[in-house]
């Protein structure tokens, strides 16, 4: 399954959530917000639906996408499981600087950066 956070926070992706937040929209309707073609959109919306962040129904010709609850209940549960863990590192480390130690590496930290 795509990692959902990647998956969001890329900006366009982003953008098309937030556009979807207003209701089901067209391919077509919401590739006119942005300076890329129509098919690079329908890429964005189609890695949005395998990652269950967004829903899509066809009508005739149209098909329109719509944003799938429970997949952005899940990224909001992702979210706050993040910031809590890092904020609980944070504090840790803040212990233990208080405490003159060193503060252990957070596992979020990428190789070669100073925590």
């Amino acid at each position: 399954m795509l990692e959902v956070l990647e998956v969001a926070a890329e900006p366009t992706r982003k953008r098309l959530i937030q556009l979807l937040g207003s209701g089901e929209r067209t391919v077509t309707e919401l590739a006119g917000h942005f300076p890329v073609s129509r098919s690079a959109i329908s890429q964005h919306l189609l890695l949005l639906i395998e990652a269950g962040l967004l829903n899509a129904r066809k009508d005739g010709r149209q098909r329109y996408y719509s944003l799938n609850r429970a997949g952005l209940a899940r990224l909001k549960k992702e979210i706050e499981s993040f910031w809590n863990t890092e904020l609980d590192l944070l504090a840790t480390e803040a212990s233990q600087l208080a405490a003159g130690g060193q503060p252990t590496a957070s596992p979020m930290a990428h190789p070669g950066e100073q925590p």
